[in-house]
């Protein structure tokens, strides 16, 4: 899907057809030129990581408060792959029988998003608020899928470099900037495909905003 509304792509000398097709970016793809200027903007974002982890901090003892339950940063801030216009995403393990409870329990404080499919058998309920400026969405997995995305997110913490990261966001960045919204919302789910193959998360539509 293309957004015509978006600001001017980058140029870029990458085949993002072929970066896509095959799941995955590293240095290799790129020339010298247009990595140091992956490079440039993947610091730009860790630029805002001290802000951004203070109010994740805060949020997340809000969610707590909540929920009784405590939450992880299932997005891409926590796993420093993140980019200007990304929200920030909370995930908590909740038993699918309570569900109930959990809406009447957010009700006050959230919007109800929709009940969204992580994988091919299971759900989850999505729900959003806004603190200084950010969204929050807030995920309720099942305690499965709980505890997959945790360790899903604990071996991309330990294995994945920072050149890959910085090769990553600068291909996420291309194509948010392109108004691609599809694109863009199957490749936010790459690294956790290649970390974890065995969590199926199936992509949710991008909502078009402006650009970094």
């Amino acid at each position: 899907m293309t957004n015509p509304a978006s600001t001017a792509v980058p140029q870029t000398a990458l085949d993002l057809d072929a970066i896509l097709a095959k799941a995955w970016t590293d240095e290799g793809d790129f020339t010298a030129k247009e990595f140091e200027r992956a490079r440039a903007l993947y610091a730009s974002m860790r630029a805002h990581d001290a802000r951004l982890l203070t109010l994740r901090e805060a949020v997340a003892t809000e969610v707590a408060a909540w929920t009784g339950c405590t939450p992880r940063d299932v997005g891409s801030l926590g796993i420093r792959c993140n980019l200007e216009a990304s929200d920030l995403d909370l995930g908590i393990s909740y038993p699918v029988d309570r569900r109930d409870h959990l809406m009447q329990a957010l009700a006050p404080h959230t919007r109800f998003l929709a009940e969204r499919r992580t994988s091919y058998s299971t759900t989850r309920l999505v729900f959003a608020f806004e603190r200084e400026g950010v969204e929050v969405d807030l995920s309720a997995l099942t305690p499965e899928d709980f505890a997959v995305a945790t360790r899903m997110l604990d071996q991309i913490d330990s294995n994945m470099t920072e050149t890959e990261r910085v090769a990553y966001t600068w291909v996420k960045h291309l194509l948010r900037a392109s108004g691609d919204l599809e694109r863009y919302a199957a490749w936010k789910l790459v690294t956790y495909a290649r970390f974890c193959p065995e969590f199926d998360w199936q992509p949710i539509p991008e909502k078009a905003k402006p650009t970094a």
